[in-house]
């Protein structure tokens, strides 16, 4: 041990050595604590190996944190949940009161995802909740936290919510739903475009890669970009045919080629998707009864379960069984046409007489109802109580705007049409209006 001879420094610089004797003084308090602290501990004579330092022989054990990822099940309470992370009941109960002041924890659905960290407890069979953070909705986030003297503390952030019309210009690659799902469209928006040209265009012989398309739609966002919900598709073009959404004085939104003119038949031709015709109008004989006679409509293949759509807007004017129909459905039209489905399995939700459909609505299911030898509709269209044969029936085309309608109809138009001026090339998409905030 060094000899700081404290006398002698006072001597020699009389009153300003009192600091440096007292600073040496206290060195060697230290020096001496530590001897007495560390004992037996640390012998004269090292011994071979590493050398522990004081702070490495002082440091507590703490278990590591764990994260744990948290799905609720069909049928689980949110506590039931969050026990699951490996907390003790209690506190799972008191996570979820806590959360309740930022969110409903009662109706919870089925696969709500939330992640919680928690810390083991070597002593105890339940670990300790550090935090949790769920998204109870896309604009907003909660986070439950412990603080250091062991309180649950809420914090939530909850992000605006924008209003935005997206023109989207793109190529085809792969299918018309990938090509448009990558340019912000949701599978809703798409349908609506399937639905569309499904008249004008065959997508398994027409749709080509590399051709271009065109959509406007709106969307309600989030800050962040998170789509919290799909308005309506305004716009829509492939292979040089236009289609624009524009709302009559009834409210009704109806789609009109670039003329003014209801892109709507009176009748679909075809009310059932991805159907064949197998057998048409005229005479026949017939599969079951085994003698000819007259088919007074076409049938159209299809497996049992298939939707069965409604050919034109009107009325359900028959709905029940009906001989060698099975299952029939009759619906009546404005200007004196009638449409029959036979057949059917089952019908849609809440269909029945005097119901009221629109063009394109599920009314039925394909089956095999009546004398049928296999699942299929029957389909029939009346003039004036007239049987006709619907692939030559002179239906009505659609409407054309004239008048203030027109006039209001260019201007959307026009609108649109600067919208997509503004896309820029192809596979861009540009939030082509100013974000409104709902908030």
């Amino acid at each position: 041990m060094q000899d700081f001879r404290l006398p002698e420094l006072c001597r020699r610089h009389g009153p300003r050595a009192l600091g440096c004797a007292g600073v040496a003084m206290a060195l060697l308090m230290g020096w001496k604590t530590a001897e007495l602290f560390l004992g037996s501990h640390m012998p004269t004579a090292q011994p071979a190996g590493p050398v522990q330092t004081v702070a490495q022989v002082a440091r507590p054990v703490v278990a590591a944190l764990e994260t744990v990822p948290v799905e609720v099940l069909r049928g689980e309470t949110l506590a039931e949940a969050v026990q699951r992370t490996g907390v003790a009941p209690d506190e799972a109960r008191r996570a979820v009161d806590a959360l309740a002041e930022a969110m409903d924890t009662v109706n919870i659905k089925a696969g709500m995802a939330f992640e919680a960290i928690v810390r083991p407890n070597a002593d105890d069979a339940h670990a300790q909740l550090v935090s949790l953070s769920l998204q109870p909705s896309p604009a907003k986030a909660v986070t439950l936290s412990r603080t250091f003297d062991g309180a649950l503390t809420l914090k939530e952030m909850e992000e605006k919510i924008l209003d935005h019309t997206v023109a989207a210009n793109g190529e085809i690659e792969g299918s018309l739903y990938e090509s448009a799902t990558k340019l912000g469209a949701t599978p809703a928006i798409t349908a609506q475009v399937v639905k569309l040209f499904a008249h004008k265009l065959d997508f398994q012989r027409d749709i080509q890669p590399g051709d271009d398309f065109k959509l406007v739609f709106d969307r309600r966002i989030t800050e962040s970009g998170k789509t919290v919900e799909v308005g309506d598709l305004r716009y829509a073009e492939l292979h040089g045919v236009k289609f624009y959404r524009f709302e009559r004085g009834r409210g009704e939104a109806e789609y009109f080629d670039e003329n003014g003119k209801n892109i709507k038949g009176f009748l679909l031709r075809t009310p059932v998707d991805g159907a064949r015709i197998t057998s048409k109008f005229g005479l026949r004989r017939h599969p079951v009864l085994g003698y000819t006679r007259a088919h007074q409509g076409i049938d159209f293949g299809a497996g049992t379960g298939t939707p069965i759509l409604a050919a034109g807007d009107g009325v359900v004017v028959e709905s029940g069984r009906k001989g060698g129909y099975g299952n029939w459905l009759r619906i009546s039209h404005s200007g004196g046409w009638d449409t029959g489905y036979g057949h059917i399995s089952r019908y849609a939700r809440g269909v029945r007489k005097g119901m009221r459909v629109r063009q394109g609505q599920v009314v039925a299911y394909v089956g095999s109802t009546g004398l049928a030898t296999g699942p299929h509709l029957h389909y029939e269209i009346f003039q004036r109580n007239k049987r006709v044969n619907p692939q030559s029936a002179k239906v009505p085309q659609g409407t054309v705007l004239a008048g203030r309608e027109l006039k209001a109809f260019k201007a959307e138009k026009a609108h649109i049409d600067g919208l997509l001026a503004a896309s820029g090339t192809p596979q861009s998409l540009a939030q082509a209006e100013t974000a409104k905030s709902l908030r």
